[in-house]
Formats: C-alpha cells, sequence, structure tokens
C-alpha cells in the first residue's frame, strides 16, 4: 500500500493565519502527520492491480470450465447418435430375419 502525502507547511501555515498559538500548530501538524503514516490505503494504483489480478484469476478459471464444457459438448453428441445406431442395428437384424435368406 502507498503512502499518503501530507504537506505539513501548508498545514501549519493555515493554522498560524487562523491564530492558533504555535504549541497548538505543532501538536496538530504532528498528530495528523502521525496519523496519515499509520493508516494503510490503498491507492488506485493498488486498486488497478488487484483488479487485474482478480481478472487474470478469472479468466484462467473460464478457461478450465471451457475445456470442461468442451469435452463434455463431444460426450453429448456420443451419446446423442448411440440411440440411433442402435436403432438402426435392431432394425437391420429384423429385416433380416423377415426378408432375409
Amino acid at each position: 500500500m502507498a503512502t499518503v502525502t501530507f504537506d505539513t507547511l501548508k498545514f501549519v501555515e493555515t493554522l498560524k493565519e487562523a491564530s492558533i498559538p504555535e504549541p497548538q500548530v505543532k501538536a496538530f501538524s504532528t498528530a495528523v502527520q502521525e496519523s496519515h503514516e499509520a493508516a494503510d490505503l490503498a491507492t488506485k494504483t493498488d486498486l488497478c492491480h488487484e483488479m487485474k489480478e482478480l481478472e487474470l484469476r478469472i479468466d484462467t478459471r473460464f478457461e478450465h470450465i471451457d475445456i470442461r464444457f468442451e469435452k463434455m459438448h463431444g460426450e453429448m453428441l456420443l451419446l446423442k447418435w448411440m440411440p440411433g445406431l442402435l436403432i438402426a442395428s435392431v432394425a437391420s437384424l429384423v429385416l433380416k430375419a423377415f426378408f432375409g435368406a
């Protein structure tokens, strides 16, 4: 994760312009700076990186699913033709029994 940039000089000048005493200005500045350093914030770059990683993982999973579906499609096609071949075989045996020599 990235750190958040904090302009302490601008912060101090803004507080001084508001007539806040110097010791309080330093205390506020230190407190805000430490809170920013302790924060573990995600940047847009971090989020984009994580999204690309997630998309890659999803694409990889779908490739495996596509391969499985292709295999299943081939098996279903075979199962679709098997009854037809079975009926044709039985029909040829019946026809041979009745009309054969």
